[in-house]
């Protein structure tokens, strides 16, 4: 084989094993997501451990090669990257029910989850580029053009193996059928420069595949937890029949969240106390008698739990819903007794489909149910979108909208009580209790013109409960409400604001 043959040999080998690493970056996020979630959290431990690995990799690569490494010592990296990348889902078998059973923080398990997972890969992939730039250098002297062209091939392979596999790969083989292909394409990468090499240490390449393999086939590491997985989700749908009083009820759940719960006999039963609070708030803004033909425009569908039941217990309603997710659509429609063609259906994000509206389009009740894994996504929270729902509800109408945030002290409520208040005459918070103990809730705030809301209200319909209206006294404990920011689409600092649930117990 020439030298220039050799070189496009290199050169290509980088190239793949770069667009590798990426593959295998892209779908650490789905992968622990069902686990862990979605969030900046999340992904700042995904990118970091891979390139906390690939620096080590890039080091060790480049003192190899110096201490004379061949292509064979390359060939046998990748093999050893291959078998890496097979043990991965053996690994999540074993440390993801530890993690999750364990009590740390959000934060502190997914980083764990992403090292003891993507780190080794990373760092043995990592050692690719330096070692095969330096054989080429050894059969070209242009050292500039060879060290170029190589750092330019591991960037473009990186580009590709990004938008190859968040476009295309996640949504038509899964997260799991990429680690294997990753895995597979890696061994393929290695054969070429493992030319020559001793049968045994095929052999125990071979074997430690087919060991691995079997060690994640008895663990049940193969089976995707997905239902169906979309861009933006890992979506189940599971029974959630023991908490309703009676008949069948399914939950959706997305990624790692409980996203709302329907009931097959009755529609308009509502299981989650906050789901059936904000079906109470309309009720008690009409007084108890809301007119036929509200319109209703929610942001956000899910399992369309709230959209289905307004359809069931109000007369002769007009419910407008976006939902980013078309697959989310589908799974409700096939599996949550969710009837589309009774709902306007846009997927599309609630503020453009709200500025495609036409100016005069007007709501009278607004809901806001959008989460991105504990999280309300930051752009559905600033004044600027408060205003664009302000200017499509129609006179005395009504906004809600759902957060999750700690009790007491509340920073991120506490934040929306004074974006909101710049925007909307009254501003009020509700809870279906007052825990006893620092935890999570799930927070009702409601936005409009009425300023005699009850301090307690009970529930017309549906199950048995009551809710308080917590408004005067959350804002009178904890954190003065001048010491926390207006919500800006400039500035929206929601991670900071909810740290407490990514960095204790809270979040998980």
């Amino acid at each position: 084989m020439s030298d220039r043959a050799r070189v496009a040999g290199y050169a290509a080998t980088i190239f793949l094993s770069s667009a590798f690493l990426l593959m295998l970056e892209i779908a650490a996020g789905r992968l622990i997501a069902p686990y862990v979630g979605v969030s900046l959290y999340t992904w700042t431990s995904i990118i970091g451990v891979i390139l906390a690995g690939l620096s080590l990799g890039n080091w060790a690569g480049g003192v190899w090669a110096d201490r004379g490494a061949g292509p064979r010592a390359a060939g046998a990296t990748l093999i050893v990257g291959a078998l890496a990348c097979l043990a991965i889902l053996w690994l999540l078998t074993l440390v993801a029910p530890v993690l999750q059973a364990s009590g740390l923080s959000l934060l502190s398990a997914s980083f764990l989850l992403v090292l003891s997972l993507f780190f080794l890969p990373a760092m043995l992939l990592g050692v690719v580029t330096p070692l095969l730039t330096t054989l080429a250098l050894r059969l070209d002297t242009r050292t500039g053009h060879i060290v170029g062209l190589m750092h330019a091939l591991a960037a473009l392979g990186s580009i590709l193996g990004t938008f190859v596999t968040g476009y295309w790969l996640v949504q038509y083989l899964g997260t799991r059928n990429i680690i294997l292909a990753t895995a597979a394409g890696l061994f393929l990468l290695a054969l070429p420069l493992l030319r020559g090499a001793r049968l045994p240490a095929a052999a125990a390449a071979l074997l430690g595949a087919l060991l691995l393999g079997a060690a994640t086939l008895s663990r049940d590491g193969f089976a995707d937890p997905c239902d169906r997985e979309s861009p933006y989700f890992c979506l189940r749908v599971v029974d959630s029949s023991a908490e309703a009083p009676f008949g069948e009820a399914r939950s959706l759940i997305l990624d790692h969240l409980v996203h709302g719960t329907n009931h097959r006999q009755q529609p308009g039963l509502l299981l989650a106390p906050y789901v059936q609070l904000m079906d109470e708030l309309v009720l008690e803004h009409y007084r108890g008698d809301p007119p036929a033909g509200l319109r209703f425009f929610f942001a956000g569908g899910g399992a369309y739990t709230q959209p289905r039941a307004v359809g069931a217990l109000y007369r002769a309603p007009e419910v407008t819903v976006a939902e980013l997710d078309p697959v989310v659509t589908e799974v409700a429609e096939g599996a949550l007794f969710v009837d589309p063609s009774a709902l306007e259906v846009h997927h599309a994000d609630a503020r453009v489909v709200l500025a495609r509206l036409p100016e005069e389009r007007r709501f009278d009740v607004i809901v806001t149910d959008v989460f991105h894994d504990i999280s309300i996504p930051y752009h559905l929270v600033t004044r600027e979108f408060a205003r664009q729902v302000r200017g499509h509800l129609a006179p005395g109408g009504l906004y809600t909208l759902n957060i999750v945030d700690r009790f007491p002290d509340p920073l991120l409520v506490k934040s929306l009580v004074k974006t909101l208040g710049a925007v909307f005459p009254r501003v009020d918070v509700w809870l279906d209790r007052v825990p006893e103990a620092p935890t999570r809730m799930t927070y009702v705030v409601v936005a409009g013109e009425r300023d005699d809301w009850p301090d307690t209200l009970r529930a017309r319909r549906g199950l048995p409960r009551s809710w308080l209206r917590v408004t005067a006294p959350l804002l009178a404990t904890g954190t003065p409400l001048a010491a926390l920011p207006l919500l800006t689409d400039d500035y929206v600092p929601v991670d900071r604001l909810v740290q407490s649930l990514y960095f204790t117990g809270l979040g998980l």
